[in-house]
């Protein structure tokens, strides 16, 4: 792999001690990277009590709070206020990067016209993994799912749990914004789509890159195995896409979506009912079942999310807090 000098700044925000433990095996695996960062910020969303224990736990650290309104994007602002990097990447205090990971990444950003460069992000089951939870779902529980490309290629948007941007972006872009994206447990998503979209229409001769060799494993608890948690990560993702929409337009932000609804979905309950008729195996019939209930509830929060902020149109976007009990 030709050698890639830059100064790489590695943001992992948390705002639980209950995943205390999950943030001291982030931080051990992001300190045995092949390509080490030359920084790693840890931010803490407004936790005094976990901030002066990490305060205590990693002196070699840059360990800084959430300077602004609660929520993953605010922390991560934080940490990008702070950071000194010319590439600066995400990380999710719940996963565990391979040694290769920032070498991967890296690599990506050899070609000037990228913007930012994202990776592969494998399910870490704490249990097991329910039979009928598709792949085409992943995204659920916050991994990279089917459908997505097998070698590096350009994508509209990158994923939270992995991924990397020049500097410059949030410099001519601005950050990500906090009427987007996850508050605690608020199983809402879309942040970084919104940002990456924004960035590509200011900067339209330039391009996100994925690279499946980029890989981190993200721990999914026994939680985020059930009905209930998947259907209403559903209904929140269709909540944050039709918001999405409102800022960046329908045009743009439902590019990829169309693809994946018409094109991946189909062909994954169609690969159900073959294993169910065909080979005999009966959680076929689950996964195509899911797939169907996947895509209805997230319809239902999209079209939730529209009729919603159609009623608010006079009010400001920040005013417009999109939430499972609003909608």
């Amino acid at each position: 792999m030709n050698p890639f000098i830059s100064r790489v700044s590695v943001i992992v925000c948390a705002y639980t001690e209950l995943r205390w433990d999950d943030m001291l095996y982030a931080v051990d695996s992001l300190r045995a990277q092949t390509h080490p960062a030359s920084e790693i910020i840890l931010v803490i969303d407004h936790n005094p009590a976990l901030y002066e224990r990490a305060q205590v736990q990693f002196p070699n650290l840059t360990v800084v709070t959430n300077t602004e309104k609660r929520g993953l994007s605010g922390a991560r602002n934080s940490g990008i206020a702070v950071a000194h990097g010319d590439i600066i990447a995400f990380m999710d205090e719940d996963a565990v990067a391979d040694p290769e990971w920032l070498e991967h990444l890296e690599a990506g950003f050899l070609d000037p016209k990228v913007l930012g460069v994202g990776g592969a992000i494998l399910p870490w089951w704490i249990a097991k993994q329910p039979a009928w939870f598709p792949e085409e779902f992943n995204w659920v529980v916050g991994c990279t799912y089917r459908g997505m490309p097998e070698i590096a290629s350009p994508v509209r948007n990158l994923i939270g749990c992995n991924m990397a941007f020049r500097s410059e972006v949030f410099s001519q872009a601005g950050g990500f914004r906090s009427e987007i994206g996850r508050v605690g447990t608020f199983p809402a998503g879309c942040e970084e789509t919104e940002l990456c979209i924004r960035a590509s229409q200011i900067l339209p001769d330039h391009l996100f890159l994925f690279d499946p060799h980029a890989q981190v494993h993200h721990r999914v608890p026994a939680a985020r195995t059930s009905i209930r948690y998947f259907t209403d990560r559903c209904y929140a993702e269709g909540l944050s896409k039709a918001l999405v929409s409102r800022l960046v337009g329908a045009q743009d932000g439902l590019s990829s979506e169309r693809s994946y609804t018409f094109n991946t979905l189909p062909r994954g309950v169609l690969r159900g009912l073959k294993d169910a008729f065909v080979h005999g195996k009966g959680s076929g019939f689950g996964r195509a079942g899911a797939i169907i209930l996947g895509l209805g509830f997230t319809t239902a929060g999209y079209l939730a999310g529209r009729l919603m902020l159609l009623r608010n149109k006079n009010r400001p976007i920040a005013a417009q807090n999109l939430s499972l009990d609003q909608a």
